[in-house]
């Protein structure tokens, strides 16, 4: 006879999730101290958004990255969709040190290019389970391919800094 599987208290879960994805928010937020500064000496594209846009976006997009993880979560998701969630966060966490800390826009296109693969794999791999873990992730996808233009641009108008 075996056991049975211990039910976790899914709110419990949540805040897993939550914590996981305020990990990545804090380090970026320690990386990003001088970022605005940094940003705004940079040149930009014409339709670059100022910097005080980004601290409000990136907030309600990690709860919503957090969120989608949960809902797969609950709809007992496969492992190939929580490690590429697991490496989407890992590759987000990368982007901003790399950006602003280490000045280097171009390696930080490099994470953020396959940043955007990643999220698109994830929501293919939570789309099987969880067409709704899926859709919560879309704007954070559109964000994405957004700084990533603008991430191009930089580099573009920059020489590479």
């Amino acid at each position: 006879m075996t056991a049975p599987t211990p039910q976790r208290n899914p709110w419990l879960v949540l805040l897993v999730f939550l914590g996981m994805v305020a990990v990545v928010a804090v380090v970026a937020g320690l990386a990003a101290t001088s970022a605005t500064e940094v940003y705004n000496r940079l040149v930009q594209p014409s339709w670059a958004a100022p910097a005080s846009v980004f601290g409000p976006v990136w907030t309600v997009l990690y709860l919503m990255i957090a969120l989608a993880g949960w809902t797969y979560w609950r709809t007992d998701g496969e492992t190939q969709g929580f490690a590429a969630y697991g490496i989407g966060l890992l590759l987000n966490l990368l982007w901003t040190p790399l950006f602003f800390a280490g000045g280097s826009s171009r390696l930080a296109l490099v994470d953020i290019t396959l940043l955007d693969f990643t999220v698109l794999m994830t929501i293919g791999l939570f789309y099987r389970r969880s067409k709704l873990g899926a859709v919560i992730l879309l704007p954070y996808l559109i964000w994405l391919f957004y700084a990533t233009a603008l991430n191009v641009a930089i580099v573009a108008l920059n020489d590479g800094r």
